[in-house]
């Protein structure tokens, strides 16, 4: 599964922007570019194909937080738009989700004040020359595609602040909405570990099978147990580790009830040092390669500064993860380091996108309005 393409209009400082995307998609800029505001918007999506997104905006403050944050012109249902083409490279069938999302009307009593209102929704699939319909949705109503082919009106209306491609997708009925949504929902996000101590990175978790990291990295341990003791190969993530941390070992002991981890370095060679006792940069570290290492690579890894505390030493040894997961998973990375943007592009032979501000809205420097970018200007 490949993510082609994204369009991001009217949300915070995405005026409108169209890009297109390949294997690893790395993202750096100042603060206040508006990088994170793209790393949000592709979880918008996720957030549309699980039926949360509602939640998510209402989250961050509503609608009148989330919808664009400069000078308006005067338009008639201005609204966040999103949009996405994602490609099934087995089977060869290209997906275009859209979900528009504005603001309750005054005059409107249905729904609550902060949440979005979903105002158009569309699903079409692309196996030959020209995409098909196969969901479309104006209001509460929807249009599906049916058994016989034919576009039929879905017997149950939507809520206004619910998305029909988590509705249909659920259905059971609709297998193209139901592929979709669970590629989508195959996305894994990581952005902030936290590093306290009372973080779920420095906690043992349940001794159960692990092949992905949980987003708040709760079942790291676990997911560090299953690449020791059930696959038993860990070549990469022991170099990774030993890089990072001056020729340090990871201990992962059989699992009981409770799987644990610890690290063990070259200066005190018979102790190992537990969770409790690593810095900050030490344990997100961990988390990262967790993330990126695990028995089970996801469609597509997204990172928001994983340099955050990290000593510029572990840059490099990042760096090489990133291009270890690249093989298997598409990348989205978002970073302020120019020293970990240097490295990933030598390791991937990819050039980042520099993500700017234009006229008060987010941008990519050389980016054409069709979201290419000239190779002279990569």
């Amino acid at each position: 599964m490949m993510l082609r393409s994204l369009l991001a209009q009217n949300y915070r400082s995405l005026r409108s922007i169209r890009m297109d995307l390949g294997r690893v998609n790395l993202f750096v800029g100042e603060n206040g570019a508006g990088k994170s505001n793209l790393y949000r918007s592709l979880q918008l999506v996720q957030a549309a194909a699980r039926g949360t997104l509602a939640y998510e905006i209402a989250a961050e403050g509503g609608m009148a937080s989330a919808l664009w944050s400069g000078r308006r012109r005067n338009e008639k249902n201005f609204r966040i738009k999103l949009e996405v083409e994602v490609i099934d490279e087995e089977r060869a069938v290209t997906f275009r989700y859209r979900v528009e999302a504005g603001l309750r009307p005054p005059i409107d009593a249905a729904g609550f004040a902060f949440e979005p209102q979903i105002k158009e929704e569309e699903l079409s699939i692309e196996t030959g020359s020209r995409p098909v319909t196969m969901m479309k949705r104006g209001g509460p109503g929807i249009m599906v595609r049916g058994a016989q082919g034919r576009m039929e009106e879905y017997p149950e209306q939507a809520m206004t602040s619910e998305t029909a491609i988590a509705l249909l997708g659920d259905a059971g009925h609709y297998p193209e909405m139901g592929a979709f949504r669970r590629m989508i929902d195959g996305w894994r996000f990581f952005h902030g570990f936290r590093t306290d101590r009372d973080s779920a990175l420095r906690r043992p978790c349940l001794a159960v099978t692990s092949p992905l990291l949980d987003q708040d990295g709760g079942n790291m341990a676990a997911v560090f147990a299953t690449l020791v003791h059930t696959r038993g190969d860990t070549v990469d993530l022991d170099r990774a580790v030993a890089d990072a941390f001056g020729g340090a070992r990871l201990v992962v002991p059989e699992p009981g009830e409770y799987a644990e981890f610890g690290l063990v370095f070259p200066d005190f060679p018979q102790r190992v040092f537990q969770p409790r006792e690593l810095s900050d940069g030490q344990i997100r570290f961990l988390g990262i390669a967790a993330a990126l290492m695990s028995y089970r690579q996801p469609p597509l890894i997204a990172l928001n500064e994983p340099e955050a505390s990290l000593h510029p030493d572990m840059l490099n040894p990042l760096a090489e993860m990133v291009a270890q997961a690249a093989r298997s998973s598409q990348i989205w990375l978002v970073t302020h380091s120019e020293q970990l943007a240097s490295a990933i592009e030598d390791r991937c032979g990819t050039r980042a996108k520099r993500v700017i501000r234009n006229d008060g809205a987010t941008w990519i420097d050389g980016m054409r309005l069709t979201g290419e970018i000239a190779e002279d200007d990569a």
